[in-house]
């Protein structure tokens, strides 16, 4: 009981603050299930995150039930996803009675323009982490343990440069990437 009732907590935390969005949100579970409560490594997170991505509906719901079923199996992720949607639910609907009686003043535009900047910093630090857990192994390049991963960093690459220079479907890109991770890397590890 323990154990939900402290899933219940973190992510009812989390949804405090996931006003950014759902990839806002990243940054503030990974400090929560990997750093703090120790729950993940940085490689589970990433995988969970991964999955988040290719699984229909918002990124911040989906780590929050992957993180839960980990956790705590089918009740944690009741709880887990309970716990991040419904504070960012309240919250959602106390600003937009507030921001329909106050929506054209400087104050609001402001603070608008500053959850606006805080959502971009949060994401930006989610994309580097993911990145350098994918690239090197790790997400501290000090550690002396970060060795870049030759094979993950072209598949990075060819994959950006599809994306940007032919605007490919992102779906078709990770499913040709993944597909590419199979030859490289085997189905399984020996």
């Amino acid at each position: 009981m323990g154990t939900l009732v402290n899933l219940l907590v973190n992510f009812l935390q989390i949804g405090l603050f996931s006003i950014g969005g759902g990839y806002a949100t990243i940054p503030l579970i990974q400090e929560a299930v990997v750093n703090t409560q120790n729950w993940l490594s940085f490689q589970e997170f990433t995988d969970i995150i991964t999955i988040s991505q290719m699984t229909p509906g918002p990124i911040a719901v989906n780590t929050s039930t992957f993180v839960g079923i980990r956790i705590a199996g089918i009740p944690g992720a009741l709880v887990a996803t309970f716990g991040c949607v419904i504070s960012g639910f309240v919250i959602s609907i106390l600003l937009f009675c507030i921001f329909e009686k106050y929506k054209n003043t400087n104050g609001v535009m402001s603070v608008l323009g500053g959850l606006r900047a805080v959502s971009v910093g949060l994401i930006a630090a989610s994309a580097g982490t993911i990145l350098l857990i994918a690239l090197c192994g790790t997400s501290d390049l000090f550690s002396g343990a970060a060795q870049i991963n030759a094979a993950a960093l072209m598949l990075f690459g060819a994959a950006l440069f599809i994306l940007r220079k032919f605007k490919w479907n992102p779906m078709l890109v990770m499913v040709l990437c993944g597909a590419a991770g199979v030859v490289i890397y085997g189905f399984f590890r020996l």
